[in-house]
């Protein structure tokens, strides 16, 4: 019996015009078969169930598996791009495969205004008494170590801030931090001439 994967990496079109990059593409469907194969190994045993079916037969569940990014361009005119989630997507150079981790990085935005920075989370299913935040004057770390969703996300920070000034609010799974950010103006100190 196959299974959907095979079906999905079995798609292919013969007598194709291009030989060279169907080599390649054999390739990488090996080495994502491969990846996927072992996905279970490297995934952390609080995020696999097993539940029985009606007709008495057993099911392994994964999850959640969150991965994603978010794109916006910065005032320089470069991409920022963050990535979200739960699962490295660079598999390890040693085994090939990928991995999974039971704490999550949530989905971070950066605002920056004309004295304060303003880092808003999500953070869904995150009750506000487990929310861990600590900031220095270039990151900010996110921490939720307790309840049934966790996260973690050290964030650096584009401009030096006061941690001090630090406020934050929490609500319906969104975080907002705003910060003042720190005076980098050199006032300087009058000398007298004599």
């Amino acid at each position: 019996m196959s299974s959907p994967f095979d079906e999905w990496f079995g798609r292919r079109r013969s007598n194709s015009w291009f030989p060279d990059v169907d080599s390649m593409m054999k390739e990488m469907e090996k080495l994502m078969q491969e990846a996927v194969k072992n996905m279970d190994q490297n995934v952390p045993k609080n995020l696999i169930r097993e539940r029985k079916l009606d007709d008495g037969s057993v099911v392994r569940e994964m999850g959640p598996i969150v991965y994603g990014y978010s794109f916006k361009i910065g005032e320089d005119g470069k991409p920022i791009v963050r990535k979200f989630g739960n699962l490295n997507t660079f598999p390890s150079s040693l085994s090939g495969r990928f991995s999974v981790s039971d704490q999550r990085e949530p989905v971070v935005d950066i605002i920056k205004d004309v004295d304060k920075l303003k880092i808003i989370a999500e953070l869904p299913g995150v009750i506000k008494s487990d929310l861990r935040i600590s900031a220095n004057e270039t990151s900010l770390t996110i921490e939720s170590l307790s309840g049934e969703r966790r996260y973690n996300k050290k964030i650096e920070l584009p401009n030096e801030i006061e941690p001090s000034s630090g406020k934050s609010s929490y609500k319906n799974g969104i975080l907002e931090v705003t910060f003042k950010l720190k005076d980098s103006k050199d006032h300087g100190v009058s000398i007298n001439v004599e």
